[in-house]
């Protein structure tokens, strides 16, 4: 049994990933910046904390994390609040949880990012999501030079189709249907808690055909070449 701490628990992706910890043994802290949603979060196998990490510091984070075996990033603005808080969320609060992890000992650390986080990024500056993926990339970036076991699972565009239990490791491009279920990643992110060989990679992917299990345990290298 392993202690997981989700942060961002109230999002979509990370009410899907509790209770598959929690079915599997784990035990699961989801922080929260709404303390309304713990009924939510207690719902899903998952015990609440409220943390607020866009303006917690990383001393607070320190704490919140004490004792946890693994760290599961699945927080963000949901574009609220404009570019400056983006950065806020998405890049800053993201790189302090990263400082956080490692001053209060825990190794593992998965991080749920975006297929496409890589440079140069591929999204022209009057895109509407051009600030989320230069947040991201940044967080990225600084969470692949850290000593952290970091894993970064870059998904496609998220639906709420139901969760499968395979997938298609790819990085978007020509003939690559974008979409990716919200559950699927939970399943994946649950997968990649449970598989050292996907320590020190990225995994883009989408929608697909190769059990889960499988496809993130080979996952190319190359792909982990972001910078």
């Amino acid at each position: 049994m392993s202690h997981i701490v989700i942060i961002g628990g109230h999002g979509q992706i990370a009410l899907k990933l509790a209770p598959l910890l929690k079915e599997r043994g784990d035990s699961v802290t989801s922080l929260i910046r709404n303390p309304e949603h713990a009924a939510d979060v207690e719902a899903a196998g998952a015990r609440p904390v409220v943390v607020d990490v866009e303006h917690a510091s990383t001393e607070e984070l320190t704490a919140a994390l004490s004792g946890a075996d693994a760290v599961v990033w699945s927080a963000g603005a949901g574009g609220k609040g404009g570019a400056q808080r983006t950065y806020a969320v998405d890049r800053d609060a993201a790189i302090r949880s990263m400082d956080a992890a490692h001053a209060a000992g825990v190794r593992r650390y998965v991080m749920v990012s975006f297929n496409g986080s890589r440079s140069p990024l591929q999204i022209p500056k009057d895109h509407p999501l051009y600030d989320y993926a230069v947040a991201k990339l940044a967080a990225d970036t600084h969470l692949v030079g850290t000593e952290l076991e970091w894993t970064i699972l870059g998904p496609g565009t998220l639906s709420d189709e139901p969760a499968a239990d395979t997938v298609r490791v790819t990085p978007l491009g020509e003939g690559v249907s974008p979409d990716t279920s919200r559950g699927t990643v939970a399943k994946v992110a649950a997968a990649v808690l449970d598989q050292p060989a996907t320590i020190r990679r990225v995994i883009p992917f989408v929608d697909g055909s190769t059990p889960i299990t499988e496809a993130v345990a080979d996952v190319p290298e190359e792909y982990s070449d972001i910078a």
